[in-house]
């Protein structure tokens, strides 16, 4: 691949699109391109192929879709189906339209059966029935593995999908209300924590940026403990004397997850990019997990939070585990780099330096 050739990021801005620019610029490439979804709506079938037309990429990369966490998921099923394959349906087709040879179709692990064997195998794909609380989102991503595999076949163009694992880093999603698990805690004990600690201005700086249902950072004192306390961040009622926050946290706290930093995911890319891979689909993870409480205790470790967790065991746990394996990449000469630990303190870092509204 040169490094001036036309390369097409969907989802430039999002989390899992920007490390991809970022890491392509740092290798070299000088002619990325990104589209704002008020310059070019996925959506519109029309739109994108007028883009195609005129633009003619080389490669494109496809970082584009609706995400969200189990409660987005779960009470939104017909847009998270809808809208991601208008936004792959547009996108593959436009590339296959329009003399576009490489595509890699970026989807997600949840695409596999829930309670198929355990490290999930690329083979396991469409074995079982899905997890029910992300079966759109689900299904909208394995129609676009399987698009990609049959131009593959029939047209032999290098169109490759990765799964990747849970997903976390910088400009990940920290709204409470949609976010996923990992950023959705870092915030909550960041909250916690300011709030043990009275620091108002630090819990006003917070909601400055992203506010809570409307509270933000010129409400008084009573409003913003009231709309910490309905996400679960309350002061511990052990004496008056007592600084101690405690956060409640959805499930049990048994369920085994793994997590990918974004920028080991957009390595995995950028070896995509630069390699014509033999097969239609790879796994993208580190090949090690842990439980929810784990990780729980390890993001108040590295916040400083000190007070309690509690865990609300009427809220659903989703899938019991979900591990990778990453085997068959691993195997060609991509490995995650970036550890846990130290992958959540880099996006904390950038959490408290970076962290802009959502829009």
């Amino acid at each position: 691949m040169k490094k001036d050739s036309k390369i097409y990021i969907a989802g430039h801005r999002g989390m899992v699109g920007s490390a991809i620019w970022r890491n392509l610029e740092a290798k070299g490439y000088t002619n990325l391109i990104g589209r704002t979804s008020s310059q070019l709506d996925l959506r519109d079938q029309a739109a994108v192929n007028e883009f195609y037309k005129t633009v003619q990429p080389q490669v494109v990369i496809d970082a584009a879709a609706k995400v969200g966490g189990i409660l987005a998921n779960s009470e939104n099923q017909y847009a998270f189906l809808m809208e991601n394959m208008q936004i792959q349906n547009n996108l593959i087709a436009g590339a296959h339209n329009n003399g576009v040879t490489k595509f890699i179709f970026l989807g997600s692990s949840c695409i596999y059966p829930k309670l198929a064997p355990q490290p999930l195998k690329e083979d396991y794909l469409l074995t079982g029935p899905l997890e029910p609380t992300n079966e759109g989102y689900a299904i909208a991503k394995i129609s676009g593995v399987k698009l990609c595999k049959f131009i593959r076949n029939q047209y032999h163009k290098d169109f490759v999908s990765l799964m990747p694992t849970n997903l976390y880093g910088p400009n990940d999603n920290f709204d409470l209300k949609s976010s996923h698990v990992l950023p959705a805690m870092l915030r909550k004990f960041h909250l916690a924590k300011a709030l043990e600690n009275k620091d108002w201005k630090t819990l006003r700086a917070d909601l400055n940026k992203l506010p809570i249902e409307g509270v933000n950072g010129t409400a008084d004192k009573k409003s913003i403990i009231n709309i910490l306390s309905k996400y679960g961040i309350k002061k511990l009622l052990i004496s008056h004397l007592s600084p101690l926050t405690s956060i409640q946290l959805w499930g049990s706290g048994t369920p085994m997850r793994e997590f990918l930093h974004v920028d080991d995911l957009a390595q995995a890319v950028l070896y995509a990019v630069e390699n014509k891979l033999p097969e239609h689909l790879y796994n993208v993870g580190t090949g090690t997990d842990v439980t929810i409480k784990e990780l729980a205790k390890t993001i108040q470790k590295i916040v400083g939070h000190t007070g309690k967790i509690l865990w609300d065991s009427t809220k659903p746990d989703g899938t019991p585990r979900k591990l990778l394996d990453v085997s068959k990449l691993n195997t060609l000469g991509w490995k995650a780099q970036i550890a846990l630990e130290k992958g959540i303190q880099k996006t904390y870092t950038w959490f408290l330096n970076n962290q802009k509204p959502r829009v």
